[in-house]
C-alpha cells in the first residue's frame, strides 16, 4: 500500500473519551432539562470528542468539490452527457453553481479537485489540478482503474484536506461532480454492504424506468466480471470505482488523522465514507452524515456506517450541498456548548444538586481508569432519542472474550478501539469494545 496512506491511518487518533466526558457534564448543567436540545447536544459532544478540543473551536469551513469522469457513461447510464462534468467544473470556478451559492450563505470556502476531468482545465483561483487519470476505464468490461491508481486517489485526498487543515480548515465538506458517478457508487455499495444491486440502484440524474433497468443490468454485470472482494476496499475501488471518490476517501482518512470533522454529503461522498472506513474503520467517528439523499443505496449506507442524517430535504444534486447546509447546524451546537450560561452561571436552580453530577462524574472515570488496568468497563447510558446503551471496554481482550460468551453474546461483536492513557500524555492503549446499541440488551454485569 502506499506509504502515505499506511502513515495517515496508523496515525488517526481514538476519540477522546476525557473531552467528551467534559462536554457531557457541561451539557448536563446548561440551563436546560437535560436532552432537551435532543441530537444537538450529541453533535456538540461528539465534535469535542474528535477535535479534543475543550471547549471547541470551528473557525474555517471548506467544501472540496472532486470532479471526474466515467468510462462506463458509453453504456448509457446517465441523462447527461460526458462533457457536462467539465462544464460544471468551470461553473464551480464562476461561483454560479449551488454549492457555491450555499458555500456563501454558509460562510465556507469551495476548492475544487481535478481528479480525473476527460478535459484539459486552464489554470484558475480555487482549482486543484490533481489529475490521476482522464476518467475511469468502463468499468462493465474492464477495470475502472489500476490498482496504483486507486491508492494515488487515496493519498492525493489525503494530501489535498492535509494541505487545507494547514491553513487552518477546522471543518471539511465533501462534494463530487461526474456525470456516471451515481453507476460506480452503487457497485460500491452493493459490495460493501452485500446489499442486491437493484436495492442501491436509483435514477441519478433522472433516467427513465427502462434506463434503471439497464443500469441495475450493466452493475451487475461488472460485478460479475471483476467479483471484488467486500474486504478489500482499494480492489473495490480499482474495479468499479470513481477517481473522485477515491480522492473524498483519501479526504475522509486524512481529516480523521488530524481531527478535523468531515460531514459526508450524499451517495457518492456516502460511497466513499464506505471505501475509507472498511479501509479504517477509525475513521468512521470522524464523520458526520449531512442528510438522506433521494437515491435509493445512500439509506444502505447509512445503515451499514450506522449513521443518522442531520437533515431530510430529498436532496440529490451532490455537490456537498447538503453538507455545506449542515454546517449551520453543527456551528450551532458547538455554540450551545460553548456559550449557554450553566445553572451557576446564570444564578438557576438545577434540576440535579452538583454533588450528584460530580459522583456521576467520578463513576465514569473511575470505570474509564479499570479499563485501562484489564479490568471490564460496563457502561449502561440512555441516549437523547430515549434509548439506553452499554459500552462494554477493557484492554484484557481474553477476559473480554470470556465475559461476552458467558452472556450469550459472540464474539463477532467484539471491535478495537484504542483507549487514551491520560496519565501517561495521552499514548495509545490496544482495547477491546463491545456496542449493545439499543434496543437495550438487558445482561447482568
Amino acid at each position: 500500500m502506499h506509504e502515505l496512506i499506511t502513515r495517515t491511518i496508523a496515525a488517526i487518533p481514538e476519540p477522546d473519551l476525557a473531552a467528551m466526558n467534559w462536554a457531557r457534564l457541561r451539557q448536563e448543567q446548561l440551563t436546560k432539562p437535560p436532552g432537551s436540545l435532543g441530537r444537538l447536544e450529541e453533535l456538540a459532544i461528539r465534535v469535542v470528542g474528535i477535535t479534543g478540543q475543550v471547549p471547541p473551536v470551528l473557525r474555517r469551513k471548506v467544501v472540496i468539490v472532486v470532479a471526474a469522469d466515467h468510462g462506463v457513461t458509453v453504456e448509457g447510464v446517465s441523462a447527461y452527457p460526458r462533457e457536462v462534468t467539465a462544464q460544471m467544473v468551470q461553473n464551480f470556478l464562476r461561483g454560479g453553481a449551488a454549492i457555491n451559492v450555499l458555500a456563501r450563505g454558509a460562510g465556507a470556502d469551495v476548492v475544487v479537485v481535478d481528479a480525473g476531468v476527460d478535459a484539459e482545465l486552464p489554470a484558475a483561483p480555487g482549482l486543484i489540478a490533481a489529475k490521476v487519470r482522464r476518467g475511469t476505464g468502463n468499468l462493465a468490461r474492464e477495470l475502472a482503474m489500476t490498482r496504483a491508481e486507486a491508492e494515488e486517489c487515496l493519498a492525493t485526498g489525503i494530501r489535498v484536506v492535509q494541505a487545507q487543515i494547514d491553513r487552518g480548515v477546522d471543518l471539511v465538506a465533501t462534494g463530487d461532480m461526474g456525470i456516471g458517478n451515481t453507476t460506480p457508487s452503487s457497485a460500491i455499495t452493493a459490495v460493501i454492504t452485500g446489499r442486491p444491486v437493484a436495492e442501491v440502484t436509483g435514477r441519478g440524474t433522472g433516467i427513465t424506468a427502462e434506463q434503471l433497468r439497464h443500469k441495475i443490468q450493466v452493475i451487475e454485470r461488472a460485478l460479475a466480471l471483476h467479483r471484488p472482494d467486500p474486504s478489500d476496499p482499494i480492489g473495490v475501488l480499482s474495479a468499479v470505482g470513481g477517481l473522485e471518490i477515491g480522492v473524498l476517501a483519501g479526504v475522509m482518512i486524512g481529516a480523521a488523522a488530524r481531527r478535523v470533522p468531515v460531514v459526508i454529503d450524499g451517495f457518492i461522498s456516502g460511497a466513499a465514507a464506505l471505501i475509507a472506513v472498511t479501509l479504517a474503520p477509525a475513521v468512521a467517528f470522524s464523520l458526520i452524515a449531512a442528510h438522506n439523499s433521494v437515491e435509493v443505496g445512500h439509506r444502505a449506507i447509512l445503515a451499514h456506517l450506522e449513521k443518522v442524517p442531520l437533515l431530510n430535504l430529498d436532496l440529490r444534486l451532490g455537490e456537498g450541498t447538503g453538507a455545506v447546509l449542515a454546517f449551520t447546524i453543527i456551528e450551532q451546537a458547538v455554540r450551545i456548548l460553548n456559550e449557554m450560561a450553566t445553572f451557576r452561571e446564570a444564578g438557576v436552580s438545577g434540576r440535579s444538586a452538583p454533588r450528584e453530577v460530580a459522583r456521576r462524574f467520578a463513576r465514569r472515570r473511575e470505570g474509564y481508569l479499570h479499563a485501562l488496568e484489564g479490568g471490564i468497563w460496563d457502561d449502561p447510558f440512555r441516549h437523547v432519542d430515549g434509548r439506553r446503551y452499554r459500552h462494554i471496554v477493557s484492554t484484557d481482550l481474553g477476559r473480554l472474550i470470556a465475559w461476552a460468551e458467558a452472556r450469550g453474546i459472540s464474539r463477532s461483536r467484539i471491535v478495537r478501539r484504542d483507549l487514551r492513557d491520560y496519565r501517561r500524555n495521552g499514548e495509545r492503549v490496544v482495547a477491546w469494545h463491545i456496542d449493545l446499541g439499543g434496543p437495550y440488551l438487558d445482561v447482568e454485569p
